[in-house]
């Protein structure tokens, strides 16, 4: 089969409590085999929340395996069985304080697909009601901020924003809110 590697063995190297780690064998299509080292995550979600003045609400948090701390839209890793949709709200509550309406899907991202298998999936939506009072896990610490959609894009031009997420969020957003749809 033509672009196609099947698993021959797989040997588990680390069982975490985020990622498993794991290298399998294959066999490539000329009949050959090879290595895969493979990162098993079970998935994440990102939302862009949209103000009524059109601004976007980041967090900036420190990323460990950076070293610094990173501008992003709030997003946040899949509970074993949680529904993706329900994770997005959690997550946007817990890190926003805002809930949200009009929901549009904004698709998946694969943001590492040589060695791992997460898959982000994306939403924007205009946030509702009133902002409450952050409710972080006891170990996220994380500051919010409001920016123009407008200034956002243009961050993401200027390589200010390195996430990956975030620079796709804000890019669609920008498109649903320039076509109308949101």
């Amino acid at each position: 089969m033509k672009l196609f590697e099947k698993t021959l063995s797989t040997k588990e190297i680390y069982n975490g409590r985020i990622i498993h780690v794991h290298v399998d064998q294959v066999e490539l299509e000329n009949g050959r085999t090879a290595s895969r080292e493979v990162v098993d995550h079970p998935g994440g979600v990102c939302v862009a929340v949209l103000t009524e003045k059109n601004e976007l609400i980041f967090v900036r948090q420190f990323r460990y395996p950076y070293h610094k701390v990173l501008l992003e839209l709030p997003a946040g890793k899949l509970e074993p069985g949680e529904d993706p949709f329900e994770a997005m709200k959690r997550e946007q509550l817990e890190e926003t304080g805002t809930r949200g309406e009009n929901y549009v899907s904004l698709g998946e991202v694969y943001p590492t697909g040589g060695y791992c298998g997460e898959i982000i999936r994306l939403w924007a939506c205009r946030a509702a009601g009133e902002q409450q009072a952050l409710q972080l896990d006891a170990d996220e610490f994380l500051d919010t901020e409001r920016i123009p959609l407008k200034d956002a894009v243009e961050m993401v031009c200027r390589n200010e924003i390195p996430d990956a997420k975030t620079q796709i969020g804000i890019l669609k957003t920008a498109q649903l809110v320039e076509k109308g749809l949101l």
